[in-house]
C-alpha cells in the first residue's frame, strides 16, 4: 500500500510538492483553529454556568468582579455592559457598549479561518495546473515519437498527469470540509456570545424596572 503511495507521488511529477506544502499548510491552521476555538468554547460555557446565577440574581457587583477577574471571552464581552450598569441609566447605551466588544472579538475568532478555504482553491487549482502542464509535455513528446507507440505513449503520460489533479482535489476537499466545520464551530461561539448578552442585558432592564417600582412606592 505504501508502495502504491509512493508511487502515485513521484508519477505525478513536481507539481505534487507544493500541493502537499498547500495541504500541510493548511492542516496546520486548521489544527490550531479548532484547538483554539474548543478552548473559547469551554472557557466561555464554564465562566457563564457560574455566572448566570448571580446576574439572575440581580448582583452586578459580585458579577462586575468575576468579570474582571476571568479572561474567557464571554467575561470580556459582559464586562463592557457591567462597567456601565448603574453608572448610566440607558439600556441603548451598555447595549452598544458590547456590540463593540462584540465586533472586536468576531475577528479573533475568525482569524486564519479563511486561509483554509484559500489553501483548498490554491490545492486544487495546483492540480489542474499539473494536469495541464504534463498534457502539454505528453502531446509534445507523442509528436516526435513512432506513430505505433503513440497511443501507448499517450494514454500512460495521461495517466500521470491526472495524478496532480487527483492529488489536488484529495487535498482539497477535506480543507474545505475542515473550514465549513470551523465555520459552524466559529457561529456557535458568536451565537452563545450574544445570548449571553441579550440575557444579561435582560437582567439588568428588569433589576432597573424593580428598583423603579419600589422608589415609585
Amino acid at each position: 500500500m505504501m508502495d502504491e503511495i509512493i508511487k502515485f507521488f513521484q508519477t505525478g511529477g513536481v507539481f505534487m510538492y507544493p500541493i502537499l506544502l498547500v495541504f500541510a499548510l493548511g492542516l496546520a491552521i486548521a489544527i490550531e483553529r479548532y484547538l483554539k476555538l474548543t478552548l473559547v468554547r469551554n472557557a466561555n460555557r464554564g465562566m457563564w454556568d457560574k455566572l448566570h446565577p448571580v446576574l439572575t440574581k440581580g448582583d452586578f457587583d459580585t458579577a462586575r468582579k468575576m468579570t474582571e477577574e476571568n479572561k474567557s471571552t464571554v467575561s470580556h464581552l459582559l464586562n463592557a455592559g457591567l462597567e456601565l450598569q448603574g453608572a448610566v441609566r440607558r439600556r441603548d447605551d451598555i447595549e452598544i457598549a458590547m456590540e463593540e466588544t462584540m465586533m472586536e472579538i468576531i475577528p479573533q475568532l475568525e482569524k486564519r479561518t479563511p486561509y483554509i478555504m484559500l489553501f483548498s482553491n490554491i490545492a486544487t487549482l495546483l492540480g489542474l495546473l499539473g494536469t495541464i502542464m504534463g498534457l502539454i509535455q505528453a502531446f509534445t513528446a507523442v509528436a516526435n515519437a513512432n506513430p505505433a507507440e503513440k497511443a501507448d505513449l499517450l494514454s500512460a503520460s495521461i495517466s500521470v498527469a491526472m495524478n496532480t489533479t487527483a492529488f489536488g482535489l484529495m487535498a482539497g476537499i477535506p480543507l474545505l470540509i475542515i473550514y465549513v466545520v470551523l465555520n459552524s464551530k466559529t457561529g456557535e461561539i458568536v451565537d452563545s456570545l450574544e445570548m449571553a448578552s441579550v440575557k444579561t442585558l435582560g437582567s439588568i432592564t428588569r433589576m432597573a424596572r424593580r428598583k423603579n417600582t419600589a422608589t415609585a412606592t
